[in-house]
């Protein structure tokens, strides 16, 4: 008999257990969070952090221009009916989404983001143009807001917040922080802050789209895109960041360079 048989069968629970569901989210967190540069425990200036999050000047074009050019051409070709020229909307926003992702390919740059952008845009353009409903573009956006709003509060409600798996993960210490009264108290209500982001969001989109106010409903969406996100990066990067002041790196306690 090996000694792993020896332990289990005496009741002891196998060396190479499986993760738990709470590591296994804190992983594609912490993973999502420092492919968009949010490391706490790299010595980053906040103002760098914040840019490396949006993507710099490429992920602030891709964010904004598709939407951008779609309420544009929408309001520029409205008729007396007051609609636009749907098709051609959408046409140019898709095709500058998907000129975007063809130079990340083409430049060998990350285009993971790029791409999924891109298969959003697509879907909401296809749903529009299959309901002939301009307003439906926007739906989509719509639910993904109602869904990571109900999951950052609910995690923060049964005290799993998100963002304390994630950064517990990226600081190496799981779930250890829930030992710790401060850490509970700083990750619960930095999830909130999330969830009230995208409830806000939510709360100021949801009533446009009722109203088939597909102009405003477009602009509100560029409003409360990156001019909320960026702050809230910056906060959430200073909290955590004050929480580990003297984490060290992955090569031990020598200074960062």
């Amino acid at each position: 008999m090996t000694d792993r048989e020896s332990g289990e069968a005496a009741g002891e629970e196998p060396r190479d257990a499986e993760p738990s569901a709470s590591d296994l989210i804190g992983a594609a967190l912490g993973n999502a969070a420092r492919r968009a540069g949010l490391d706490p425990a790299k010595q980053s200036s906040t103002g760098h952090v914040v840019w490396a999050a949006m993507g710099g000047w490429r992920g602030i074009l891709e964010s904004v221009l598709p939407t951008l050019v779609f309420v544009v051409v929408w309001g520029l070709t409205l008729d007396a009916k007051g609609q636009g020229n749907l098709l051609l909307s959408i046409g140019l926003s898709v095709g500058l989404a998907a000129v975007f992702t063809l130079i990340r390919l083409a430049t060998h740059s990350q285009a993971t983001a790029a791409i999924g952008g891109l298969i959003a845009a697509a879907a909401a353009a296809a749903l529009a143009l299959w309901t002939g409903n301009a307003a439906n573009n926007f739906l989509l956006g719509l639910i993904t807001n109602a869904v990571y709003g109900l999951a950052f509060l609910v995690s923060a409600i049964v005290r799993w917040p998100l963002i304390g798996l994630a950064a517990g993960w990226l600081m190496g210490e799981g779930t250890a922080w829930r030992e710790d009264a401060r850490k509970r108290r700083v990750y619960f209500w930095l999830t909130i802050a999330w969830a009230a982001l995208f409830f806000v969001r939510l709360a100021v989109e949801l009533p446009l789209y009722i109203a088939q106010d597909t102009g405003t409903l477009g602009i509100a969406k560029l409003v409360l895109g990156l001019p909320l996100f960026a702050p809230l990066v910056a906060v959430t990067w200073l909290a955590v960041r004050a929480l580990y002041p003297k984490a060290p790196d992955a090569g031990g306690d020598a200074p960062a360079k």
